[in-house]
């Protein structure tokens, strides 16, 4: 155990390279032809360190799958990751800047696929027993919803001890993740009736009019002594600035940090009435990631992975965190799921996404040691 963290920093610049070329394979969730060859990459990176091949499992519309099974044992042990990422090709170049490397994806989350590869190359090159099966999933759809994956994600936590997600730790921090809040996505459409904004002003039902009472409304829900907070992130109305506008729509994200204030909340959006009369809505929508809450497994978890950066010479924290990750899934099941447990760096979703060098191998080493505590 304690030649692993010599050992991975030994292979830092074999880390980087690995790095560099799944960066490079750019993978917009949307291009399925492109997020394609970064699985082609994936599993040749699989096969070269750990001689693992991957069985694809094919998408039409997204990305295919990919699933890795290393090792053996009575209980299985799930590390799910996501290879998809939020930018277009040539949006981002990948770089090198000192202890810093960007790129599209690198932070979230490349570098959490990298250093958990590693990790179960450094146990098996140092001979450390593991115990358990791992099954790896690669899946290509996370960033826009995890609609195609979210079956197979649930189907392999269900066979799994626990659930370990190497998305990035929290910026700045390090921390790891062990409470996320879930995510609802709502959208409200509203007709009214339309007329002379000049002659028959009137005779109009304005959709515009009811789509500001509906924000009013939804906006008032928020509450921030519980983490509950409702956002309107796009509302449009009308057609024409002398017509009483017909129509409007609204388009609603609601994060929450257990069940039952999703299930209360989701409740009254759904159940939500017109204010004026002679206005049609509609609703739309609906829970789309549960909450991660943290329970007294993820505690345990996050106990054993604290022990192992104590072991490797550094402090470890946990955080509760905004956004939703396939870890919310996995939870929801009731499945110990421990977050957060990849790159180090900064800049999600941003032009400066990056990673901290250094800090590949050192995060590589906890995860290594987590596993063999498992």
């Amino acid at each position: 155990m304690a030649d692993i963290l010599s050992y991975l920093q030994a292979n830092q610049q074999h880390m980087l390279a690995d790095l560099e070329s799944v960066v490079k394979a750019e993978s917009p969730s949307n291009d399925k032809e492109q997020v394609d060859r970064c699985g082609a990459v994936l599993q040749s990176l699989f096969q070269s360190r750990l001689g693992v091949d991957g069985e694809v499992i094919p998408q039409t519309k997204t990305g295919d799958h990919l699933r890795f099974a290393y090792g053996d044992g009575d209980h299985q042990i799930l590390i799910t990751t996501h290879f998809d990422t939020v930018w277009d090709v040539g949006r981002l170049n990948y770089r090198v800047e000192g202890n810093k490397a960007y790129g599209p994806g690198i932070f979230d989350m490349k570098g959490g696929i990298i250093q958990s590869l590693w990790a179960l190359k450094a146990c098996r090159d140092l001979g450390i027993p593991l115990d358990h099966k791992i099954v790896f999933l690669c899946t290509s759809d996370e960033e826009i919803g995890s609609g195609t994956s979210r079956d197979l994600i649930e189907q392999e936590a269900l066979k799994s001890q626990v659930v370990l997600v190497p998305e990035p730790a929290v910026a700045e921090t390090g921390a790891l993740k062990t409470a996320r809040k879930g995510v609802g996505s709502f959208v409200i459409k509203l007709r009214g009736r339309a007329s002379h904004a000049g002659n028959h002003h009137e005779d109009g039902i304005s959709a515009v009019d009811e789509m500001a009472r509906q924000i009013l409304f939804l906006h008032s829900l928020t509450d921030y002594s519980k983490g509950t907070t409702l956002n309107v992130g796009i509302a449009h109305g009308g057609n024409r600035v002398n017509v009483v506008a017909e129509q409007a729509e609204l388009h609603v994200d609601l994060r929450v940090t257990s069940l039952a204030e999703a299930e209360r909340i989701s409740s009254l959006i759904q159940a939500a009435k017109p204010q004026r009369e002679g206005i049609i809505m509609t609703v739309e929508g609906g829970i789309e990631r549960p909450p991660m809450e943290r329970t007294a497994g993820v505690g345990r978890l996050f106990h054993l992975a604290a022990e192992a950066a104590g072991e490797l010479g550094f402090a470890l924290t946990e955080a509760a965190v905004g956004g939703g990750s396939d870890g919310n899934f996995t939870s929801a099941l009731g499945i110990p799921t421990l977050d957060g447990l990849g790159a180090v760096g900064d800049g999600p979703h941003a032009e400066y996404e990056h990673v901290r060098i250094d800090q590949l191998p050192i995060r590589a080493a906890l995860f290594a040691k987590l596993l063999a505590k498992l």
